[in-house]
């Protein structure tokens, strides 16, 4: 089956068109700054590469997808009666949704309570939901949350040490993000362990990033909180701080809170610390070239991460696997290497010619004598949601 996935963001719009079958991506396009007149779209497939200028919105970006997949000279398909049906990657789903759903008009309305939670996201995964009910009005559309595989956390994991009452009104609970990816390093996992049982730690590093503790292929608790700026520090976001630093900040700089969250969220982590950038690649670099506050900030790094693993060997009564994936975790040997060195403790231990082997692969770099288990396995959100999407559909 031929599943087309979007991913719709406040200025983006990502979109793969995959065979889920074997996994082969047939076709990506890229739109980018939609809703300007400097909208670029990029298109990729086997055969074919294209770059346009194309001022859109994103219900015009979703349309001109569809024309791009239909190209008579570079297109992939003849028809859209060639797409199965469509998977929607939505951010937040709240505690109303646990699970992908069809797309109907309640499902619709539950996205839009959750707004408030996702005030940038959500309104676009709409747009981009509305926009293909519209040009391919009998096609299934499935959206797939990125918060539900995180609702199977006990209120112990999700609930704030603030008075219930702000739970109960405004939903301000922990929900956890990169649940889809999570999810399906959860699944991948498996057909490594088989029925081994499951105590495993995934480490989604890249430039957001979040750890989860996954007990029998479920959610236990994860970095991230009521919004993707908690836990683990970040290229650009800052992971856990005391929250007094907001009003002090805005006080101070005689600037509105959500000023102050907007510095936290794209002006501060590995990027503030550094003062190199947000790229692990050339921090890595620029410590290779001495640079000490690049040398610094890695440490931190190392310490950070390390530090809310150990939390979840806690949550978990001791780990079994560790899963490294996103773009650092799957391609940094190094940054593996220093973290699992942290937890040594625990009796971690890489081999390092199969950690300098695994990169952007999926292989197993734990050495024989390692009490846990390590694992690379690169992260697919696409196809799991594509799957899901299929799930679904019942197909």
């Amino acid at each position: 089956m031929n599943i087309l996935v979007i991913n719709a963001g406040s200025s983006s719009l990502k979109s793969q068109f995959i065979e889920v079958e074997t996994g082969r991506v047939i076709a990506k396009i890229l739109a980018e700054r939609v809703g300007t007149e400097n909208a670029e779209i990029t298109f990729k497939s086997q055969a074919n590469e294209l770059r346009v200028k194309k001022p859109a919105n994103h219900e015009q970006a979703i349309g001109y997808v569809l024309k791009l997949l239909q190209d008579p000279d570079f297109g992939v398909i003849q028809d859209v009666k060639q797409i199965d049906a469509i998977g929607h990657r939505v951010v937040h789903g709240g505690e109303l949704y646990c699970q992908p759903m069809l797309v109907d008009d309640q499902v619709i309305d539950g996205i839009r309570k959750c707004n408030s939670l996702a005030p940038l996201h959500n309104p676009a995964c709409l747009l981009g939901i509305h926009a293909c009910r519209k040009f391919m009005a009998n096609k299934p559309n499935v959206a797939v949350f990125d918060t539900a595989f995180h609702q199977t956390m006990t209120e112990e994991k999700y609930l704030y040490p603030i008075k219930r009452e702000y739970y109960e009104k405004y939903g301000i609970r922990k929900y956890g993000f990169h649940g889809i990816s999570h999810n399906f390093l959860a699944e991948s996992l498996k057909e490594y362990i088989g029925d081994s049982e499951m105590k495993a730690i995934n480490f989604h590093l890249g430039q957001g990033a979040s750890l989860c503790a996954v007990k029998d292929g479920k959610s236990v608790d994860t970095t991230m909180g009521l919004s993707p700026l908690a836990g683990i520090l970040m290229g650009t976001r800052t992971g856990d701080i005391d929250p007094a630093i907001v009003s002090y900040l805005a006080t101070k700089e005689n600037i509105l809170h959500d000023e102050v969250i907007d510095i936290l969220n794209r002006e501060s982590g590995m990027l503030a610390l550094s003062g190199v950038s947000a790229d692990f690649r050339d921090i890595l670099k620029a410590a290779d070239e001495g640079n000490e506050r690049a040398q610094m900030s890695l440490r931190k790094y190392y310490e950070n991460v390390a530090e809310y693993a150990a939390k979840f060997m806690i949550t978990l009564n001791g780990a079994k696997q560790f899963v490294f994936a996103g773009g650092v975790g799957e391609n940094s040997p190094i940054i593996r290497s220093e973290i699992c060195k942290k937890l040594s403790i625990f009796g971690v231990e890489l081999d390092d010619d199969l950690n300098n082997q695994a990169v952007g692969k999926k292989m197993k770099i734990s050495s024989s004598h390692s009490q846990i288990e390590v694992f690379v396995i690169p992260t697919n959100e696409e196809l799991m949601i594509a799957r899901q999407t299929i799930q679904v559909i019942g197909r």
